[in-house]
């Protein structure tokens, strides 16, 4: 049951309590990049759970199984990055087959998860952290669950401030950032007080 348990707290601790980002401010590109609209903030977050995941399962495999063993852990960036872009080209292809549509309004920010440091950043924390290979998955898939929660929040936020009255000085990217640090004020309020 105590493994169960640890599961679940990883869940959680990445998707709510450490937002990779509310609270690591990682991932702030596509995060205020495509969140205009919710049901592309909504696929673009699907697509970086799915190469969280995968880069996450990838990324433990390779460096505890070879860089470690055979002392090449130095090479551990560029292999994380090689992987991780190994992992968005298999999304890119997928998404452009079977969604045109979400292919062509993602843009360019769909082969710019490849440079998303949420997605490396999480690689190397799972590492920091010593997880084993199921907690590292769970951590990768909470985390982009977290990221796509953030992301479809905003993309929420932004539909309904262009129906409301902003004043002229925070119209644009001003709004914006003044909505996206409240919802991160919000989301620390998870990490409890320390006194």
């Amino acid at each position: 049951m105590s493994g169960v348990t640890d599961l679940i707290i990883a869940f959680l601790s990445i998707a709510l309590v450490n937002n990779l980002v509310f609270t690591k401010f990682l991932g702030i590109c596509p995060y205020l990049g495509v969140s205009k609209k919710t049901d592309m903030a909504v696929g673009m977050g699907l697509a970086v759970t799915f190469v969280l995941t995968l880069s996450a399962a990838m990324t433990w495999m390779i460096n505890n199984l070879v860089l470690i063993p055979l002392d090449l852990g130095f090479t551990k960036y560029i292999v994380f990055i090689l992987v991780i872009a190994s992992m968005v080209q298999l999304v890119e292809m997928y998404v452009r087959k079977f969604y045109p549509g979400l292919y062509q309004s993602f843009g360019i920010f769909l082969p710019l998860i490849t440079t998303n440091c949420a997605i490396l950043g999480t690689c190397l924390f799972i590492d920091l952290w010593g997880y084993g290979f199921l907690k590292a998955v769970v951590a990768g898939f909470g985390g982009g669950l977290g990221f796509t929660m953030a992301i479809a929040l905003m993309a929420g936020i932004r539909e309904r401030l262009e129906l409301a009255e902003v004043p002229r000085p925070l119209q644009g990217a001003g709004i914006t950032l003044v909505a996206a640090g409240i919802l991160t004020l919000a989301f620390m309020g998870f990490s409890g007080m320390v006194r």
